[in-house]
């Protein structure tokens, strides 16, 4: 899929952090320059690095610092009246979106014209405009 910008989702960046499902390489195939992330991706990805810190002593702060220095990282105030219209839409679909992150992930990569690159296509997949791709192969 050809895009001007790819957001990573929290698990890709996960994935990519440990090491897996080579999404690494999908990374450098698209270009560092063309991929972002969210504010919310940060502050997920602080979150489990401190929750790892903390329940099983693993510092992973390092690895993940790294990575964030790397990527490009997008505001979500630009996505705020667009998740606004979103929540009310699929709540009146009956679709109604079950986490907020998630919410806004998928506004700013709709914002953006990016696409959404995530291994939960189920939890995107009701957005209105989204463009959603799986870089992880099992």
């Amino acid at each position: 899929m050809t895009a001007n910008g790819y957001l990573l989702d929290t698990n890709i960046c996960a994935f990519y952090l440990r090491g897996k499902f080579d999404i690494d390489k999908f990374i450098d195939h698209v270009g560092w320059d063309n991929c972002y992330i969210s504010e919310i991706t940060m502050l997920e990805l602080k979150f489990g690095a401190e929750y790892s810190m903390q329940k099983d002593g693993i510092d992973r702060s390092e690895g993940l610092n790294s990575f964030l220095d790397e990527i490009n990282i997008l505001p979500i105030v630009d996505a705020i009246d667009f998740a606004a219209k979103e929540k009310i839409r699929l709540r009146l679909n009956g679709t109604p979106v079950a986490d907020n992150f998630d919410l806004l992930i998928a506004s700013t990569a709709i914002v953006y014209d990016y696409v959404m690159v995530t291994d939960n296509i189920k939890d995107f997949k009701n957005f209105i405009g989204i463009k959603i791709d799986n870089w992880v192969k099992r």
